[in-house]
């Protein structure tokens, strides 16, 4: 796998993986809404873990800087 993703876009994942994980811990999301945040949540941790978004493949976007 190669990279396709930017600091600032891992970021971005991170913190609103973080921001539904709080909104989860103090109830403010509940229910079926909630899993979904929190598969989402996780699915964008992951992938900015790993510094690949599979959804960036078919449409050819890359936020990684290049290097000349």
């Amino acid at each position: 796998m190669k990279k396709n993703m930017g600091t600032n876009d891992k970021i971005i994942r991170i913190i609103i993986a973080i921001v539904i994980s709080v909104l989860y811990m103090t109830q403010v999301i509940t229910g079926t809404l909630a899993m979904v945040l929190l598969v989402l949540g996780g699915i964008f941790l992951l992938t900015s873990l790993i510094n690949f978004c599979p959804l960036y493949v078919p449409f050819g976007i890359n936020t990684c800087k290049s290097k000349k």
